[in-house]
């Protein structure tokens, strides 16, 4: 019986590689298992394995897991040619767990499938909420909340910081007072319990969706581990915050006669709701909420772990922290915090930013594309309905790219403006389905990041190198957060004492 099973075994195996080669389609590990495919291949974090099969079959792969067909793509050129050539061909997006319950049935930004729905869906983000001028108008909101991070930070002087707390409550207050006006951590807060609850699920929401990932390609597991229980009763949950406080919105407007002031700064959910009153069809409470929830996490969890890397990286580079002070004390002086403005006289400071976001991209996989078509890449027939995984860390890791790509350089992104560099560095994607919130996040670090290196003299909590070891998780977190020591810098004390 087991020699029976082994030759079946061995002949689909066999067949399966000579029917592959027939068809031109890329080049696939050998063998490919009945039911799994190449699952047993895979650990985590996915971004290293599948990073560690490419060193060993080439640049462009064709995976099958379990029931789906990936395309794992880890060469800029091939990168380029996927989100260029074939962008359209691969705009669309997967039917997944996460797009079918916290995406509103496939309906939100992020996974909804290519066509009118997205193109209204981007062009409101991009033009309404998240365009330069938008992001101008709300500058006060982030100045604000990096100044109050300051001020605590002066006021606990000394003493040890958990500076991933301290990034995270910075970016859910200044997130949730652009979409709703309303701030959650300070000292004199009364939504203590609220901010709790936002903390919490947005960090359960990541929790879940990385969790979900072989459940997708397999859907067997999902028997045993109950995912789409725990993604509806969380739905549940993030839909009733997020109704509460569109409904805070839509009294505060009727109150002010339907309308709001002339000049006065727009909230996300009173520009949605004011579109709501235009085209009640495209901008139901559904599409305003999946509006919401999109800019909370992508806005939240990401730019804080930027923050988190880079100043990791800081405080094990002390060099590079002095070259950085420098040069925001000639550009901005001691007389003054530093603002958006000045972050476009400050290159090294957005060297270090492109430094960071090269070795510790916190979205290692682009989100995943899925071809509505056959098309060729790299001279191979890709079928219809393949889901298209660029693995941007293996990319921006790579010796054959960057030199030297483990050590820390700054002074690479010498003479480059923006966060790109060809397609060898792409924090942000490229193509339609690139993200929309790259003036928000480019910002919110480098204002970050600046204050914090201007008004205080950084070390570490001990003589040991700060753990630069990556933990498990959909935006390669660090595994273990980030303690730091902050003592308010001489020259700008009589500055913060004035603030």
């Amino acid at each position: 019986m087991f020699l029976y099973l082994f030759f079946f075994l061995a002949l689909y195996a066999v067949s399966t590689h000579i029917i592959h080669k027939i068809r031109n389609l890329p080049p696939t590990p050998f063998p490919a298992l009945p039911v799994i495919g190449h699952l047993h291949l895979l650990e985590k974090p996915l971004h290293r394995s599948l990073s560690e099969i490419s060193k060993r079959h080439g640049p462009i792969l064709l995976l099958q897991l379990g029931s789906r067909y990936v395309l794992h793509v880890s060469s800029p050129s091939i990168a380029e040619e996927c989100l260029t050539k074939n962008d359209i061909m691969f705009a669309n997006r997967n039917y997944l767990l996460v797009g079918k319950h916290f995406g509103y049935n496939h309906t939100s930004l992020l996974w909804t499938p290519y066509g009118d729905h997205w193109r209204n869906l981007r062009r409101v983000v991009t033009v309404e909420l998240l365009s330069t001028r938008s992001l101008r108008l709300l500058s006060s909101i982030r100045g604000d909340e990096v100044r109050m991070l300051v001020l605590g930070l002066l006021k606990n002087r000394g003493q040890i910081v958990d500076m991933r707390s301290a990034f995270f409550e910075l970016m859910l207050n200044v997130i949730i007072r652009m979409i709703a006006g309303k701030r959650y951590y300070s000292d004199s807060v009364e939504e203590v319990e609220e901010a709790r609850t936002f903390h919490e699920m947005v960090r359960e929401t990541f929790h879940l969706v990385d969790a979900t990932t072989m459940a997708d390609f397999l859907p067997v597991l999902n028997w045993f581990q109950n995912y789409e229980k725990r993604m509806i009763a969380l739905q549940e949950k993030r839909d009733i915050i997020m109704q509460e406080l569109i409904e805070e919105s839509r009294s505060k407007m009727s109150n002010d006669g339907g309308s709001l002031a002339v000049g006065k700064k727009k909230t996300v959910i009173e520009v949605l709701l004011s579109l709501q009153k235009k085209e009640p069809e495209n901008y139901k409470d559904e599409i305003i909420r999946s509006i919401m929830m999109v800019l909370l996490n992508a806005g939240t969890e990401t730019s804080s772990g930027t923050m988190e890397w880079a100043m990791s990286l800081l405080l094990n580079n002390p060099e590079v922290l002095k070259k950085a002070q420098m040069e925001i004390d000639n550009v901005v002086g001691h007389d003054r915090m530093m603002d958006e403005s000045d972050l476009a006289k400050l290159p090294y400071l957005h060297c270090i930013i492109c430094e960071t976001m090269r070795m510790y991209p916190v979205t290692p996989l682009l989100l995943p594309h899925e071809s509505s078509k056959e098309c060729m890449v790299g001279g191979h027939r890709v079928p219809r309905g393949t889901t298209l995984l660029v693995n941007m860390w293996a990319i921006q890791n790579d010796p054959n790219i960057w030199e030297e790509p483990t050590k820390f350089k700054p002074e690479r992104f010498g003479g480059f403006e923006g966060p790109r560099v060809g397609f060898k560095l792409l924090p942000f994607g490229s193509g339609r389905r690139s993200c929309p919130g790259e003036g928000l996040a480019i910002s919110m670090v480098g204002l970050t990041l600046g204050s914090l290196i201007q008004c205080f003299e950084w070390e570490r909590t001990s003589e040991e190198m700060v753990d630069m070891t990556q933990g498990s998780g959909l935006t390669m977190p660090k595994e273990r957060a980030l303690h730091a020591k902050g003592r308010p810098r001489q020259a700008m004390m009589n500055m913060l004492s004035r603030s």
